[in-house]
């Protein structure tokens, strides 16, 4: 005979008070443009014409004071007019979809305005600059195959196909190459032909059958005409080695109106078939560093990808001081892009160690705790890896390190292939390579350290 059943024991699971909070509270909506002076009489339909946006693009100080009237602190414009001659390795542009990001209430805290038109007051007032830093910090243009095709990885490359952008970060990786001159650094510029370099670009491709992935890129391929982004992408689609390609362009955040335009649907439509058709994965990558640039006009453009065939949409942010380097930032921006915007969290870089760059670094002890403080909220393909981009190697992922001098700030790494600079280079496999956290970050010793360095 069948025991009876015993009671179950009281359950004790349940929901529980968390660190960050869930769901999020923020509202899901496209901010009001009109609350701005230079925005009010801009209407909807405008508003949302890519030409329009671009056409209005803040350029300088003076278009930013016309755009922010009185909500634009004199101190904060003074600021910036100082950072702009001393210490900006970026000049000025910043599409109207993104000034309406920022909070008008307090343009000095806000994240959005610290990463894009920064201030001199904002930069570190003893160590604005590490003595390592370097213009092209990623040795990017040593490493390239042809004129702007960098090859760093075994089996990918980055196509640079241009060197400009709908609008121009101030921590920009690139400075060295993309944008304008301005007092502190003298771009620099391709010497050959689009047309030419563009073809030695696709011959190096068919004739290296070791590159099966190709990330398009500059510059920003928005600023491509879809006239010549469409056949380059066909182009690449047609050699037979070439399994991946990622399109990367912040200006699906920046200016998502111009991947709503017909004739660019129309031509990233026709892309997505042949990707399908020919069995290659074809994905976007933007660049969001903060929630509240995920709007609704963002989330339309990454579904519309998405419906006609893009593998993935994906972005790829970079962690930064006062900008979202705080678990919480880090979390809500996620969970916004992976809930609303249609968009998969994928990475965060550590800022790399341009000039002019500390205040926004964030040392490797720090980035190793926010992955830790960031782990177990979001699916597991939805987690981004907070990743460093070592010199000579290329990224790895925090916790990689294989020694860490943390009084110096000096972490070392390893990695496991050549770059095409290291082909008869016995020791590129053992050699160990440095990568620097920033100096205010560490403790009096080893500031010491570094100012009898200096």
């Amino acid at each position: 005979m069948n025991e009876p059943l015993t009671a179950p024991r009281s359950l004790k699971s349940r929901a529980s008070e968390q660190p960050f909070k869930y769901p999020l509270e923020r509202p899901f909506v496209e901010p009001d443009w009109r609350r701005f002076p230079g925005y009010k009489g801009v209407t909807q339909q405008e508003w949302e014409s890519s030409v329009w946006q671009r056409k209005h693009t803040v350029k300088n100080l003076s278009e930013l004071k016309t755009v922010l009237g009185a909500l634009l602190p004199d101190d904060l414009l003074q600021s910036m007019e100082r950072d702009q001659k001393e210490r900006a390795t970026m000049s000025i542009l910043v599409p109207p979809q993104m000034i309406n990001t920022m909070d008008e209430t307090d343009l000095w805290s806000d994240p959005v305005r610290r990463y894009m038109l920064p201030a001199l007051a904002d930069r570190h007032p003893v160590w604005p600059n590490h003595p390592k830093a370097s213009r092209d910090s990623l040795h990017e243009q040593e490493m390239w195959a042809v004129e702007g095709l960098t090859h760093r990885y075994p089996t990918k490359v980055l196509a640079e196909l241009l060197a400009t952008c709908p609008q121009y970060c101030g921590h920009c990786t690139r400075m060295d190459l993309v944008g304008n001159d301005v007092p502190q650094v003298e771009k620099l510029r391709f010497g050959i032909g689009q047309k030419e370099r563009w073809q030695q670009i696709l011959d190096y491709l068919k004739k290296t059958p070791s590159v099966r992935d190709v990330v398009v890129s500059g510059g920003d391929i928005a600023n491509l005409a879809i006239t010549q982004l469409e056949p380059f992408v066909s182009a690449l689609l047609d050699i037979e080695n070439i399994r991946d390609i990622r399109l990367a362009s912040k200006g699906l955040m920046g200016v998502p109106q111009h991947f709503l335009q017909n004739a660019v649907l129309q031509g990233l439509d026709r892309l997505a078939k042949k990707a399908n058709e020919r069995g290659v994965a074809l994905a976007l990558h933007t660049h969001v560093n903060n929630a509240r640039q995920v709007t609704p006009l963002v989330a339309k453009a990454a579904k519309k990808l998405r419906e006609m065939g893009f593998r993935d949409v994906r972005n790829q942010g970079v962690l930064l001081r006062g900008v979202n380097s705080t678990a919480k930032d880090l979390l809500e921006l996620c969970f916004t892009l992976q809930d609303f915007g249609n968009i998969l969290p994928y990475y965060f870089y550590m800022c790399d160690m341009i000039p002019n760059s500390e205040h926004w670094r964030l040392s490797v002890a720090e980035a190793q705790a926010l992955q830790h403080d960031i782990m177990g909220y979001l699916p597991g393909f939805a987690t981004p890896r907070i990743v460093c981009d070592v010199p000579f190697v290329g990224k790895r992922w925090v916790h990689q390190i294989a020694d860490y001098d943390k009084e110096r700030g000096i972490s070392y790494w390893t990695k496991n292939y050549r770059t095409g600079i290291e082909y008869d280079d016995p020791e590129a496999l053992s050699r160990r390579y440095e990568y620097y956290d920033p100096i205010y970050t560490l403790p009096e010793s080893g500031q010491a350290f570094w100012r009898a360095a200096a």
